[in-house]
């Protein structure tokens, strides 16, 4: 299919974060087929989709955009990415790419960055690496080879240690029950593989913003979404689309963390999680809108 069949309201939106949804985080791929060719589907009659992750636009460019293209995915197709906690964003089409878009507002000061690396290098390169290149934030993943259990005690040190450093410039920053005095601008976040060092001001919130406003350029926004992630900052997505008045579900696609509460519907797919539980949802709305 070429062009959109949903020509003016589509029936339904796509805000997907990466990492657990759609890419296994294991392999840090797509590692499920039908989670490309039902993508592609779905977008190819004018779904609006929306990658909404803390990884970076090249990462999402090449584990995800051009599996999809190499799929099939139409020139019109309303795919975009918000990479970074929604300081980076970019069109995802050769249609609706304007390049690579940056808000520097949000970036980290060179020094603190060269010396989180310098952190990184000295003490912990051997569970984790760089995650580069990242434009506006920090973050350090786990390597593949390392157990799970090696990289989470390593992220608390490393952590920790990031707070020590900042603290030290002067900057103001929170980790967990930790901060330090005055205005905090930064914080650093931790996930099941990585750890962030950001400004406050990003997060799946600013995203969803952001994914609104790009798709409002190129045609009718759909009255009801689905957000997908894998963790309780996920949620932001939807708690933004709900306060904005849309009609909104969030799928948690790793429940063990605890499901909140929340003033709109939390979907899970059973038993499964991760990437299993992103194909699942796909499937069923490929069967929901009857596209197959």
């Amino acid at each position: 299919m070429t062009s959109p069949a949903f020509t003016i309201t589509p029936p339904l939106g796509l805000l997907l974060d990466v990492d657990g949804p759609i890419a296994s985080p294991v392999t840090r791929s797509i590692a499920i087929d039908s989670i490309t060719s039902d993508l592609v589907t779905i977008a190819n009659v004018g779904i609006p989709v929306v990658f909404n992750t803390g990884r970076s636009d090249n990462f999402v460019r090449d584990q995800i955009v051009k599996p999809l293209l190499a799929s099939g995915l139409s020139p019109d197709a309303r795919v975009f990415g918000i990479c970074e906690k929604g300081a980076v964003w970019f069109g995802a089409t050769m249609n609706n790419f304007d390049g690579v878009n940056v808000d520097e507002s949000v970036a980290l000061p060179p020094l603190i960055v060269d010396e989180l690396h310098t952190l990184l290098d000295e003490r912990y390169g051997d569970t984790m690496f760089w995650d580069s290149p990242k434009r506006a934030m920090v973050s350090v993943e786990q390597r593949t080879d390392v157990a799970a259990a090696d990289f989470l005690e390593a992220r608390e040190r490393y952590a920790s240690d990031a707070f020590d450093l900042l603290e030290r410039h002067g900057v103001g920053v929170v980790f967990g029950d930790r901060r330090t005095a005055g205005e905090i601008t930064l914080r650093i976040e931790t996930t099941i593989i990585s750890i962030d060092v950001e400004s406050v001001s990003l997060g799946k919130d600013l995203g969803a913003k952001r994914a609104l406003d790009l798709l409002r350029a190129s045609g009718e926004l759909p009255r009801v979404w689905r957000t997908v992630g894998d963790s309780r900052s996920d949620y932001a997505m939807a708690d933004y689309l709900h306060a904005q008045g849309y009609d909104v579900a969030h799928v948690d696609v790793r429940p063990a963390d605890g499901v909140p509460s929340t003033p709109y519907r939390v979907i899970t797919e059973g038993d499964l999680i991760h990437d299993e539980a992103g194909a699942a949802f796909l499937a069923h709305w490929v069967r929901e809108l009857a596209l197959r």
